[in-house]
């Protein structure tokens, strides 16, 4: 095995990633969240599969899309690996191994511009 491959505990779940995806655009969704988007990296990232992209106005739009998605994961049984960032910051990343959530206010999306840089990831839809 690869120093860099990640063995999240989604792997070891009895629920497809298809499901755990929606579960989190349903999540980012009801907190009315800004242009989610779904980057599929297989093949070109050696840290994670995917990547969950979404914006907020507030910070207490992020706490809640970030306490949303997790409440919803951990319902099922998709326990977290690690979060960066704070509630009160421009960027939360909420880290389950195979798929990693941004959730980010809308300067810091257009700054570090993740589907700029991961260009080369297909754009899922749901």
């Amino acid at each position: 095995m690869n120093i860099f491959q990640r063995t999240g505990f989604i792997g070891r779940l009895n629920i497809k990633i298809n499901d755990i995806l929606k579960l989190i655009l349903e999540a980012v969704s009801d907190k009315k969240a800004i242009n989610p988007c779904v980057l599929e990296l297989k093949g070109i990232s050696d840290f994670t599969d995917y990547f969950i992209i979404c914006s907020v106005e507030s910070s207490q739009q992020m706490r809640a899309v970030a306490e949303g998605i997790q409440e919803k994961l951990k319902a099922g049984g998709v326990r977290m690996m690690h979060q960066e960032g704070q509630w009160d910051s421009a960027w939360i990343l909420l880290d389950y191994g195979e798929l990693i959530v941004h959730i980010f206010d809308e300067e810091a999306r257009q700054f570090y511009n993740l589907e700029e840089l991961w260009q080369n990831a297909l754009q899922l839809e749901f």
